[in-house]
């Protein structure tokens, strides 16, 4: 019961992460000018970069370290990439 409490609680918060770099990226873009292939290259990196960041918090939040640290961030992103 517990378990899809957690995870509607992590996907709003993976939205809200999501949404909340979606500006800053957007915003990098247009400063640089970028367009077409260029500006979608860019945005799909920025948008891993700042889910990973969200990840990264979540694995500190949790005290992580070492290898259990590394496999959290590496699922988390993949979770965030299928959602």
């Amino acid at each position: 019961m517990l378990k899809p409490v957690l995870l509607a609680l992590f996907s709003s918060l993976i939205a809200f992460s999501a949404a909340a770099e979606g500006p800053s990226c957007s915003a990098t873009a247009a400063e640089k000018k970028l367009a077409g292939a260029a500006k979608n290259s860019f945005m799909k990196k920025c948008e891993k970069d700042a889910q990973a960041a969200a990840c990264e918090a979540q694995a500190g939040e949790k005290k992580l370290a070492g290898a259990a640290k590394n496999s959290f961030v590496k699922k988390c992103v993949k979770d965030a990439a299928g959602a």
